[in-house]
């Protein structure tokens, strides 16, 4: 396999470790990133130089950065297959970042969503670091040179702006960067919430019944399922008119494989008791192998920590060569 990492296509991806990860994260990530790593060279990140642009707990977020290094594992991603890494170990990604911030306009990190909804919200904690991490995560895609990047469609913004980065810097200083592309499944990649299924499922979320965590244990997972949210239609059916059932049947096709037209078929002239009931079960039963095996890397620290330090020098070693050929170009004096 490692003879022909070179020739594959280079994938790079992250979650930030800003606390417990949903299914949503699951179905819309992780289950995708597993399929990846046998076709592409696959770099996952835990990204925590991205969460700190809120205040965290320091406590909390070391916590966190290691449970969703557990959580990648469990999941079904194999470090012989890809790189795997905390961003923080790998000092290039801050370094390519401010080298990029100096080629960023104003103006587009002012047009950024996420920005524009939290400066009309007044936060308090309105920082620098806010405004400028979508050119953290430019950095973190460039400096693989990443030809493709597993995003959401509201992620599809940032991604912009790593391309834009990419075309003006190989435009004024030379071909450096891969100009990087979306990869967006198809399906399960947009996991609604159960309470308000017009939105997107969220950890941050007020009300806990509006997500699963994939920790939750099966009590907690199948009463959240009874309480989701449906309708009075009464028929399960995968159309927009029932938004919160189209949610459930395209939760269960991405646990079951089975396609929405089976689906359908299996509960025709069944009402939304029995389906929800088969679904809690369904997805409790499909995370339980998940979070025993979290439970068993956090449980045995010392193989994550040999894990994320084998990832760092790997990421180490590629992203040292990207940056060594940018500051060459920018004009930097080798050391």
């Amino acid at each position: 396999m490692a003879e022909n990492m070179d020739e594959k296509k280079i994938i790079f991806s992250g979650i930030q470790p800003s606390g417990a990860l949903t299914i949503g994260n699951y179905l819309g990530s992780l289950k995708n990133w597993v399929e990846l790593q046998d076709e592409y060279n696959c770099y996952y990140c835990v990204v925590d130089q991205h969460a700190i642009t809120v205040p965290q707990e320091p406590k909390m977020l070391r916590k966190n950065t290691l449970e969703i290094l557990a959580v990648y594992l469990a999941a079904g991603l194999d470090p012989e297959k890809c790189t795997l890494f905390i961003q923080s170990h790998v000092p290039a990604h801050a370094q390519l970042s401010w080298v990029l911030s100096t080629m960023t306009y104003m103006g587009q990190l002012n047009r950024m969503t996420q920005f524009k909804e939290k400066s009309q919200k007044g936060e308090g904690n309105l920082n620098a670091g806010l405004f400028t991490y979508p050119v953290l995560m430019a950095a973190d895609i460039l400096l693989y040179n990443a030809d493709l990047v597993p995003v959401g469609e509201d992620q599809k913004q940032h991604l912009e702006l790593a391309r834009d980065l990419a075309d003006r810097f190989n435009s004024r200083y030379s071909d450096t960067f891969t100009v990087p592309d979306g990869y967006i499944p198809k399906l399960g990649a947009r996991i609604m919430s159960l309470q308000e299924p017009e939105k997107k499922m969220s950890k941050s979320a007020e009300d806990p019944n509006s997500y699963i965590l994939i920790l939750d244990d099966e009590a907690t997972i199948k009463r959240k399922f009874k309480r989701a949210v449906t309708d009075s239609i009464g028929i399960v059916k995968y159309t927009d008119e029932q938004p919160g059932i189209k949610n459930l049947i395209t939760i269960y096709s991405s646990f079951s494989n089975m396609s929405i037209e089976e689906i359908e078929k299996k509960y025709e002239g069944k009402g939304y008791g029995e389906f929800k009931e088969d679904i809690g079960q369904l997805v409790a039963d499909s995370l339980a192998p998940i979070r025993e095996k979290v439970e068993y890397y956090l449980d045995n620290k010392d193989e994550l920590e040999r894990i994320y330090r084998e990832g760092a020098q790997k990421a180490e070693k590629a992203s040292r060569r990207v940056l060594s050929k940018v500051y060459r170009k920018v004009g930097f004096i080798q050391r």
